[in-house]
């Protein structure tokens, strides 16, 4: 079993910026690629940002130039989302992840943490 737990939510203004943690502990060796999801009220989790266990990454082209993942491996997997220019439309719950890669721009996940709440206000 991995655990995730997200941090560093909160409300924001507009162009303001929000960094976003997200630590795994318990199986935390067989951690592969990371990644983080949101989801607006009404609408479908979405995917944000997605990085391997060898740095590649891959954006939504709604937060691509605003938004950089990165992760720290050198205790328990840690994954960053450094959200900058937000915009009220970034707005939702925002999910940390994990899994494999299974194809170009594919992924299947096999953890979740409990979300971490992002508002922005105009």
């Amino acid at each position: 079993q991995v655990q995730l737990v997200e941090s560093g939510g909160g409300l924001v203004q507009a162009g303001g910026s929000l960094r976003l943690s997200c630590a795994a502990s318990g199986r935390a060796v067989s951690i592969n690629t990371m990644g983080w999801y949101r989801q607006a009220p009404g609408k479908q989790r979405e995917l944000v940002a997605v990085i391997t266990s060898g740095g590649s990454t891959d954006y939504a082209d709604s937060v691509k130039g605003r938004v950089t993942i990165s992760r720290d491996n050198v205790k328990n997997p840690t994954v960053y989302l450094q959200m900058n220019s937000l915009k009220p439309e970034d707005t939702a719950v925002y999910y940390c992840s994990t899994g494999v890669v299974v194809g170009v721009n594919r992924y299947e996940w096999d953890y979740w943490g409990q979300g971490t709440q992002v508002t922005v206000s105009s």
